[in-house]
């Protein structure tokens, strides 16, 4: 978790540029955001060890692994109690299914984001793996036929 997490301007081009492509040369992100390769990385460095950069990741075709359906399922779980939701999001994030487990506050305490060969496999997701699990109560699925992300978000702090 960030402690201080204000950024100067080469700071927020540094996260903008590897959040656009992680990958760069050294050479070329120090040379993109005017400072030395040295210091370019020591920055990086501190970044990284200031949790502002968290990791570096490869961006996946979903359809070539074998995800060509994918969906939001929304669930509910009862009763709720610190350890259920630990213990739920936890169990549900192993499942190979899931691809992100977001914990909430309103109608619904889980959005699981999920990704299977087809509709069948989203079928025994739901039925095989989701409602046998004596905690969920309800759940409701929507299938995604798009979605759109920005690779590169800026610190909207810097727009103060």
């Amino acid at each position: 978790m960030a402690t201080d997490s204000n950024l100067d301007r080469t700071d927020r081009d540094i996260v903008r540029e590897l959040q656009r492509n992680a990958r760069v040369p050294m050479r070329d992100l120090a040379e993109i955001v005017g400072v030395a390769p040295s210091t370019c990385s020591e920055r990086i460095r501190r970044l990284q060890s200031r949790g502002i950069i968290t990791g570096f990741h490869a961006a996946v075709d979903l359809p070539n692994l074998g995800r060509a359906v994918q969906a939001m399922v929304f669930a509910q779980v009862r009763p709720l109690s610190r350890d259920l939701i630990a213990t739920f999001r936890r169990d549900v994030l192993a499942m190979p299914e899931t691809m992100a487990v977001f914990v909430l506050a309103g109608g619904d305490d889980f959005l699981v984001h999920v990704g299977v060969p087809d509709i069948q496999g989203l079928h025994s997701f739901l039925v095989d793996k989701l409602s046998s699990r004596r905690e969920v109560v309800q759940f409701r699925s929507s299938i995604i036929y798009d979605h759109g992300e920005k690779r590169a978000l800026e610190d909207l702090r810097s727009y103060d």
